[in-house]
């Protein structure tokens, strides 16, 4: 299936794409400003409060299962209930206030993520009224499941904690006090959590459905210090697959499930369903084919949107992206994807490139299958999430990692295309608030096939429209 590309000219951006990027960048050709750029519009969808005067730290939106409202998650530990026009948005869930205290301090510490069980509204199901926090927390006088190497300090820890609502349909969560899954010590303070979700194509009778998807980052700091990314027989650095109602698990909270690949692997964490990973922020199916990607936060070179397969091993710490990671010295330009046993991205782009801000790090991702919007159509989206930028590849002929395929998606306002962040900026003044300096930018599906956008400077939820 094609799908419709509008070439715009962007009168209003610098003509960035054509400056010339530094020797040491693995990618010498910078992304294109101008071609190959699909424009699309959008649409304001709700609003979530701020608090103490800070604008909402919106980290996931998930849509409710059997119903078009969606949940959205502040930072901080409030989950939002927003109906389907977006018009009516309830607190339907404080974790601080149930007893769980966030750590929330700095930019990267908080509530990281949540999934909603499919059965969430199945009344006699297993999964009735459950929904799963990821977070991090200043309590940490229970003992942790899982414990770094030795090294680092003891920052944190970072808890999986099941809630169960009595009824699902009701304003605000009317459960009781959660139930722990799985509790990690955390020895640095950064690099905490990533994704939590459930697949969504898969299919009730499928050995899927029901199983929970976790990004462990590679426990922070820089580089990987205590080299856990690489080693089975830690959690950190990996992505966990389990079943949340299961109690097979070391600790009889949950379930291993039976196809996971490390499950008979002398020494590993039969939890692991994929390896060498820094950062994981963001997971994502192909409604199509089944296929699950990934988004990594690369160390100070490389950003990375890589396939996920069972057993896979990404690459981090012994690789960034396609390229051997050479610690303060960057990568190493040659031997380029060297390791047939590494699994290396579709699309990877260059920290250095001249659209992005000094900083970058990958965000949100989707595949794009519904035909709501043409021009996106069948495309893999992804976000830069400190520059705000969207960026896209062809979901049907995916490239073989590089940035040479990346093209960029822009907003369009009143005909003028614009960056998510300028639409945040915009957005500030006009609030009467100081300008953002980045978007921190999150994507999400919603009911039908929706795009939204999520960040952390306006406190606004939009949503991409034809």
């Amino acid at each position: 299936m094609k799908h419709i590309i509008r070439v715009i000219a962007v009168s209003s951006l610098p003509v960035l794409g054509v400056l010339a990027q530094t020797p040491t960048d693995p990618f010498p050709t910078a992304i294109p400003a101008t071609e190959g750029a699909i424009r699309v519009n959008y649409r304001e969808f709700a609003s979530l409060p701020d608090i103490d005067g800070v604008a909402a730290r919106m980290m996931n939106l998930v849509t409710e299962p059997g119903t078009r409202r969606v949940f959205v998650s502040d930072m901080r530990g409030q989950l939002y209930r927003v109906s389907e026009d977006g018009k009516t948005v309830t607190k339907y869930l404080d974790i601080n206030a149930a007893g769980v205290p966030v750590q929330s301090t700095g930019r990267e510490r908080g509530f990281q993520s949540f999934a909603v069980h499919p059965q969430f509204n199945q009344q006699g199901s297993r999964g009735f009224g459950k929904i799963y926090t990821y977070t991090d927390t200043t309590n940490m006088t229970p003992p942790a499941d899982f414990h770094p190497a030795p090294g680092g300090n003891d920052t944190h820890h970072a808890v999986l904690l099941e809630w169960t609502a009595r009824t699902p349909g009701a304003a605000t969560y009317d459960g009781g006090a959660p139930r722990e899954l799985i509790r990690w010590r955390d020895p640095f303070q950064n690099h905490n959590g990533g994704m939590l979700a459930f697949n969504p194509f898969a299919e009730p009778n499928s050995p899927d459905f029901g199983l929970l998807y976790m990004g462990v980052a590679d426990g922070g700091s820089g580089g990987d210090p205590l080299h856990m990314a690489q080693n089975l027989g830690i959690a950190f650095g990996k992505i966990f697959r389990i079943d949340p109602l299961g109690n097979n698990s070391a600790n009889k909270k949950y379930g291993i499930p039976a196809d996971n690949p490390m499950r008979n692997t002398p020494g590993a964490l039969p939890e692991i369903y994929a390896s060498g990973v820094r950062n994981p922020q963001r997971f994502a199916w192909d409604a199509r084919n089944g296929a699950m990607f990934m988004s990594d936060i690369g160390q100070g070179t490389v950003e990375e949107i890589s396939p996920v397969t069972p057993g896979a091993n990404l690459g981090w710490n012994v690789w960034e992206g396609s390229y051997k990671y050479g610690g303060r010295q960057g990568v190493a330009l040659e031997n380029r994807r060297g390791d047939p046993k590494m699994t290396y991205p579709v699309a990877e782009w260059g920290q250095l490139d001249p659209l992005l801000q000094t900083q970058s790090a990958a965000g949100g991702l989707v595949v794009y299958r519904g035909n709501q919007i043409p021009q996106l159509a069948n495309l893999l989206i992804f976000a830069d999430m400190p520059s705000g930028e969207l960026f896209y590849v062809n979901a049907d002929r995916l490239p073989s990692g590089g940035q040479d395929a990346i093209r960029r998606i822009l907003l369009d306002e009143g005909g003028t295309a614009k960056t998510f962040l300028e639409v945040i900026r915009a957005r500030n003044m006009a609030q009467g608030k100081m300008p953002a300096t980045r978007a921190d930018l999150r994507i999400n599906i919603g009911p039908d096939n929706q795009v939204f956008l999520l960040n952390k400077g306006d406190g606004t939820i939009r949503v991409l429209t034809k």
